[in-house]
């Protein structure tokens, strides 16, 4: 059975988890949606909140981040060896760490703190690893992080199915219609199972990526790699 259906959803949920985990635990860090930073550092510049530095160093940790993921991917494809697999555990044991700094140094009173700023480094990286793997490895699934887009589509095709699509385009617009709904609903899904569980179990939210992470990488493991690089 192929993980291909499977593995997107599983990190659009992902993806809706930690962007909101983080954005709740380290003042405001997008962790998943890494520009979205911009907009909440000039906010944390007008109204005087703490996490400017975590802000700052998204952007760049995270480009570092891709650059070194796709090298590997370079350096493992060379080699024969499993690209796909070996991202998946390295963003597994990212968030594992990111994990055990939550429960250790959590919560952060400040996100300016250094535990605060690690811990979001740390996730920073994974999800620009599993954006990483998602753009190079699954390019014909909707994006598991950015929603703006794959919601654009969505209301584009309902419109056309309203208006009527020729018969031999139906088929194409009902798959994809289904498939980036399915994506949005993930990651709204990630989203809100965040926020309850940040609501009521405080730190103990941040084990959950690392299970995730787990499912994602079980999925796929015994699924053929594409070892093209694109």
């Amino acid at each position: 059975m192929t993980s291909q259906p499977l593995l997107p959803t599983i990190l659009s949920v992902n993806a809706g988890y930690v962007d909101t985990a983080g954005f709740m635990a380290l003042h405001g860090l997008f962790t998943a949606h890494v520009t979205g930073n911009f907009v909440t550092i000039g906010a944390a510049l007008v109204l005087g909140t703490s996490g400017i530095i975590a802000k700052l160093l998204a952007l760049p940790v995270f480009c570092v981040a891709v650059v070194v993921a796709r090298l590997l991917h370079f350096w493992l494809a060379g080699r024969g060896l499993p690209v796909v697999r070996t991202l998946l555990l390295i963003k597994l044991a990212l968030f594992v760490i990111a994990a055990l700094l939550a429960l250790r140094y959590g919560p952060f009173g400040a996100g300016d703190s250094w535990s605060a700023t690690l811990l979001g480094m740390t996730m920073v990286a994974a999800m620009a690893i599993q954006n990483a793997l998602h753009r190079v490895h699954l390019g014909s699934s909707p994006p598991s992080t950015l929603m703006t887009g794959t919601t654009t589509q969505i209301m584009l095709d309902i419109a056309d199915r309203i208006h009527g699509v020729p018969a031999d385009q139906r088929a194409v617009v009902d798959a994809r219609l289904a498939r980036m709904s399915l994506a949005v609903l993930a990651f709204a899904a990630g989203c809100a199972a965040a926020a309850l569980l940040y609501a009521y179990a405080g730190m103990w939210c941040f084990v959950a990526p690392p299970l995730l992470a787990l499912a994602a990488y079980v999925r796929h493991r015994d699924a053929p790699e594409t070892a093209a690089a694109k």
